[in-house]
């Protein structure tokens, strides 16, 4: 039996679809010696570098796997996951150079083929015996030409060059503006933030105020009551000495009568 699918089959499965990779990546590469065609070893490179981004995920799957197992395995099974990662990493960096070496070699290639195969080549020779066929002042006339041709070219690449200047200028000059109104907005903000607390603060006084007020009108609510509660009391009753008289207060009816019997 496996001794990784001993440890778990999750990890076995991993396993073997890295396997696969690496076969079809060795396969790949053979084929790809065989190719003479730019374009098909281009198109086989893309398919072999999909492949291999595709391993490089299963590896990762395969490394965190381990690491949820870890605590449960002892050292020499850590270890020999570990080590079987190493390889599959390593194999990979072997076919990851490569690739590298098959780009380099299609890269030079290309830049041979735009070299010496291009359209320069292929008018080379035409213009050679057009050459040899004209006179030196047709030769003079067409060197001025070209000549001519190439400061136009020069004038265009110039109106290019101010015209990037000056969008860039204009591009820099709209950044200054927008930063500066940036900046007010900001400005303005941190103003009505001031506003905003010190109206809050405001609203707080005058609360605790308009309570303090309402406290003292019903502290004199409660003695007018009193007050009144004491003279009703008083005339219902005014023989009761528990109350003391009210000063101001007209005496009881019948004290009047008789002080005027007395008189």
């Amino acid at each position: 039996m496996d001794p990784i699918s001993a440890v778990s089959e999750e990890l076995a499965e991993i396993e073997g679809q890295i396997n696969d990779i690496f076969r079809a990546l060795s396969n790949g590469f053979q084929k790809l010696e065989k190719i003479k065609d730019a374009n098909r070893q281009s198109r086989q490179l893309e398919e072999l570098t999909d492949k291999m981004r595709d391993c490089k995920s299963l590896i990762k799957d395969f490394d965190r796997e381990i690491k949820s197992l870890e605590s449960g395995n002892d050292a020499n099974t850590n270890r020999m996951l570990n080590d079987r990662r190493q390889s599959m990493v390593k194999e990979l960096n072997s076919y990851v150079a490569l690739k590298k070496k098959y780009s380099s070699n299609l890269a030079s290639n290309n830049k041979r083929v735009d070299l010496f195969d291009g359209p320069g080549e292929e008018h080379m020779e035409e213009n050679v015996l057009l050459a040899s066929n004209m006179s030196n002042q047709e030769l003079m006339d067409k060197g001025n030409s070209m000549m001519d041709d190439t400061d136009q070219a020069i004038e265009r690449g110039k109106k290019i060059v101010q015209e990037t200047i000056n969008v860039g200028t204009d591009t820099s000059a709209a950044l200054k503006a927008q930063t500066e109104q940036m900046s007010r907005v900001v400005n303005e903000l941190d103003s009505i933030h001031f506003s905003l607390k010190k109206a809050s603060k405001l609203v707080k006084e005058i609360g605790r105020q308009v309570a303090t007020d309402k406290c003292i009108m019903a502290f004199l609510f409660l003695i007018v009551i009193g007050v009144i509660a004491i003279i009703i009391v008083k005339i219902v009753n005014p023989n009761n000495k528990d109350i003391r008289g009210i000063p101001g207060l007209a005496p009881p009816a019948m004290n009047r009568r008789l002080l005027w019997n007395h008189y």
